[in-house]
């Protein structure tokens, strides 16, 4: 006998939260707009199979077949699909496709500019940098064939970053704003592309999007090269970058602190990160004269990084002699191997440049003979036996640390040079926004981390750079869920709020820490002979109220009926 009450429950998680986001930023309707609606034949839009996605991308990373599992637990209102189970990895894929061929450029254009307005974004400095995405397998067809007049991806061998050369790979260059990390734009390029040439590129598509060029570009090294660099200071806008070590301004200014005193001038410092230790401070120095292509050089000098060059250093020397003994004891043995003079020589300089340390350490190659007498024919010797004299030469090794080069090398430990355009910010504005840039290698950690960007369980190329498409607006969400949150706190005093288990608390709330405590969040209905007799709202936490509070959400997103 069937029971006359049945228990419906129904999952909300985090969607509510996330979907407060989404609408502020208008995506849905963004989507909707540059995709084809679809007609009595089609029994999901793509917009909605796409919105679905987006979210499962914020939540948590699932292979495109597992979607409809993924969604069926929740509320329809939430997912947007009435039916989730006619939602098939067969249909997903055609609807990437059709984000591929529609203006996927004008859909994130609209997204970041009602983005920049409702949350008030600061973009006067922008922080820049890629990372390889890595790909397991052939891939032999995404090798950039145009469809329907737009390049698909290169997905190919290059300098990876996750040390896979083993793997093809993509290359992602993202930008950021320094409020808050928030994502501005991104692109992909062939796996092989260097960094130097994407920052012309990328520095247009920032002027384009935000009407101006007077913005502060940062990005690492590879900014630092004539073309690009000129090409900023031309178009009026500015940048900063690290000098690289190859550059013959680094070398002499290496050279001159050997021998000279800068008048190091402190400007900022830290208190140590650990109880007891020492506080980190920096210190700048600035340049008297332009580098060579006329652009403004300040040097710094950082207390912790000085610490670990002389950290490194030691390490480095202590290999070297280790090595070097053990290549001593072995020319010095019975049955070495090395001949000549050259052969040791050669084996001596692969340590040095091994270890880092040509130049530090000197060493000479001693040479002696041996003679020795052997029989010129096989058997017992006797009185008629004729011996030949053989002489064999020996090589002895010594070697020293060179106590000058050490020192020389060590008066510019903690150092690095910053050039700019800019003629205005003071050195401890320069060294402010250098230091923020790791918030933007945050983000490409979170796409390969939380996110889980990779295995991406596609092989077609373009629906692949769809994904990419949904992946960058996912990051964004994320980033203003986070941004939103601190600066909340901010503005209230809050110090840290117990997102981490055993009430541990957390001063820089993660977008995954403040998803996370929702997951499990349901409503529940109860039914009689199929009429609804009750309905079940979900008690929330404190510490799940005090986060909508934060957020700006009110409690009804998840306690209102459908």
């Amino acid at each position: 006998m069937a029971e006359p009450f049945r228990l419906e429950t129904e999952r909300l998680g985090a969607l509510p939260l996330l979907q407060h986001f989404l609408d502020r930023l208008g995506i849905d309707r963004f989507l909707a707009r540059r995709l084809p609606p679809g007609d009595a034949s089609v029994q999901l839009a793509p917009a909605a199979v796409l919105g679905l996605l987006l979210r499962s991308l914020c939540l948590q990373h699932e292979p495109i077949y597992a979607l409809a599992d993924w969604a069926a637990p929740y509320a329809p209102r939430l997912t947007g699909l009435a039916q989730p189970g006619l939602l098939n990895d067969d249909r997903v894929g055609r609807a990437l496709e059709q984000l591929f061929d529609a203006d996927r450029a004008a859909l994130l254009t609209e997204v970041v500019v009602a983005m920049i307005p409702a949350f008030q974004l600061n973009c006067d400095q922008l922080h820049n940098d890629s990372t390889t995405i890595t790909f397991s397998g052939a891939y032999a067809d995404a090798d950039g064939q145009p469809r329907g007049g737009k390049p698909t991806p290169v997905i190919t061998r290059g300098h990876n970053k996750d040390h896979r050369p083993d793997l093809k790979q993509l290359l992602w260059i993202l930008t950021v704003t320094a409020d808050g990390a928030v994502p501005l734009v991104h692109r992909t390029a062939p796996g092989n592309t260097p960094d130097d040439p994407t920052h012309i590129p990328t520095w247009d598509a920032l002027v384009q999007l935000l009407g101006r060029s007077d913005f502060l570009y940062v990005a690492d090294s590879k900014l630092c090269c004539a073309e690009a660099m000129h090409h900023i200071d031309a178009g009026g806008g500015r940048f900063l970058t690290v000098l690289p070590r190859t550059r013959r301004e680094d070398a002499e200014f290496r050279t001159w602190i050997a021998t000279h005193a800068p008048d190091w001038t402190q400007v900022d410092r830290q208190p140590g990160r650990r109880r007891g230790d020492p506080d980190h401070v920096w210190t700048a120095f600035p340049w008297p004269s332009p580098c060579a292509d006329g652009y403004r050089l300040c040097w710094f000098r950082s207390s912790q990084k000085a610490l670990f060059d002389a950290e490194r250093r030691a390490e480095r020397l202590h290999r070297a002699q280790a090595e070097l003994t053990d290549l001593a004891a072995r020319l010095a043995g019975p049955r070495t191997r090395f001949r000549d003079r050259p052969a040791v020589e050669a084996a001596v300089q692969a340590i040095l440049e091994k270890t880092e340390t040509t130049g530090r350490i000197t060493y000479t190659v001693a040479t002696r003979d041996e003679e020795s007498f052997r029989q010129e024919k096989r058997g017992r010797p006797g009185a008629q036996t004729r011996y030949r004299r053989v002489v064999r030469s020996r090589h002895e090794l010594s070697f020293a640390v060179d106590a000058d080069a050490v020192r020389a090398e060590a008066a510019s430990d903690g150092c690095f040079p910053l050039i700019t355009n800019d003629r205005t910010l003071t050195p401890a504005q320069l060294l402010a926004a250098y230091k923020y840039q790791p918030q933007l290698e945050q983000r490409h950690a979170e796409l390969k981390g939380p996110m889980e960007v990779a295995p991406v369980y596609l092989q077609n190329a373009a629906r692949i750079e769809a994904l990419f498409c949904l992946e960058f607006l996912a990051l964004l969400v994320r980033a203003l869920i986070e941004r939103e949150i601190r600066l909340a706190m901010q503005r209230r005093g809050i110090k840290e709020i117990s997102l981490y288990p055993e009430e541990r608390g957390s001063a820089a709330p993660t977008a995954t820490r403040v998803l996370g405590i929702f997951t499990d969040v349901c409503r529940h209905r109860l039914f009689q002979d199929d009429r609804l007799v009750q309905v079940f709202p979900p008690q929330l936490t404190p510490l799940q109220a005090q986060v909508l509070e934060l957020l700006g959400i009110p409690s009804s997103a998840y306690t209102a009926p459908d």
